[in-house]
């Protein structure tokens, strides 16, 4: 009855935001649970960079990779959102730097360029290696701009950001970007586990895990999951997002010890992505969750 009492709680959280949302949590230690839709398929978008910096750090660890090692980010290189692709003139980084700006900003051309480096197919592999078997990766974020130039007949940035504002709505959910049987996408309850993993030195070397928990504790967002917990909690974490979709996925380390992995998908009846209440939303939701796990 507590977990009833506990997702209708959740639920109505978020129908006061006017969203719909998947929900997983987990206790890392033990394996207890609780969610709402946590086994439908969603988009995941730059949630799929966690898997993206896990292969890195193994190849690193592996000494497959040398991290120093430099990379020259050109304007053909660049791809839309912070980071890098903001940048005027060329500039050189390494690729542990590429994976730095890929966590904590979001960067899409850091994550393009890191991803060509590491292999395109290293990562779906690295997914079903970690028993991830819903977990489907279509390309990084190079190929999702691609599909959605694509889909709106764009043939450069330009083309798009004059095209793209004046779809209607129906036209904007059915690009392919919007499906999670087009594009990639996941489980909340899979997210979760790759976390789990991940904090439990289990997802590859134990420096290599160590290095993706201490990059997602860097990431600057702060108004999703980390909202909703009070400052002692540290909460290392990965956002998600599209018109519509606000997600983030992390993990929650209590003073105590306890760990807790959460990973929430809403979506907005609206395109708009600039909704702060969906984002408290999801702090309180995840708050609430976490807080009913340690109470069982």
């Amino acid at each position: 009855m507590a977990q009833v009492r506990t997702v209708d709680l959740i639920t109505s959280t978020f129908a006061g935001a006017d969203v719909t949302a998947r929900l997983h949590a987990v206790d890392i230690a033990d394996g207890r649970e609780l969610g709402t839709g946590a086994d439908d398929q969603v988009v995941i978008a730059s949630v799929f960079k966690i898997l993206l910096i896990l292969e890195f750090a193994r190849q690193v660890a592996a000494g497959q990779l040398d991290p120093t090692e430099r990379v020259l980010v050109r304007a053909e290189d660049r791809l839309g959102g912070w980071g890098l692709a903001g940048c005027a003139d060329d500039a050189e980084v390494s690729l542990r730097d590429l994976a730095y700006f890929a966590m904590s900003v979001s960067d899409n051309t850091a994550a393009d360029l890191l991803m060509r480096r590491v292999g395109p197919d290293t990562v779906p592999m690295l997914a079903a290696e970690l028993g991830l078997a819903r977990t489907r990766v279509i390309g990084g974020p190079r190929q999702l701009l691609e599909s959605m130039f694509a889909d709106v007949g764009a043939r450069t940035d330009a083309e798009f950001a004059e095209i793209f504002p004046t779809l209607p709505e129906d036209r904007v959910r059915a690009l392919r970007a919007f499906d999670p049987g087009h594009t990639t996408s996941s489980t909340a309850r899979e997210i979760t586990r790759l976390l789990t993993l991940i904090w439990r030195d289990a997802a590859g070397p134990a420096a290599a895990c160590a290095l993706v928990r201490e990059l997602m504790g860097r990431q600057i967002s702060w108004t999703r999951l980390a909202s909703g917990f009070p400052p002692q909690v540290r909460v290392a974490a990965k956002t998600g997002t599209l018109p519509g979709h606000h997600i983030e996925a992390g993990v929650a380390e209590y003073p105590d010890g306890g760990r807790y992995a959460i990973a929430i998908f809403a979506k907005t009846k609206m395109l708009n992505t600039r909704r702060i209440d969906v984002d408290l939303a999801m702090g309180e939701a995840a708050r609430t969750a976490v807080e009913a796990l340690r109470s069982w």
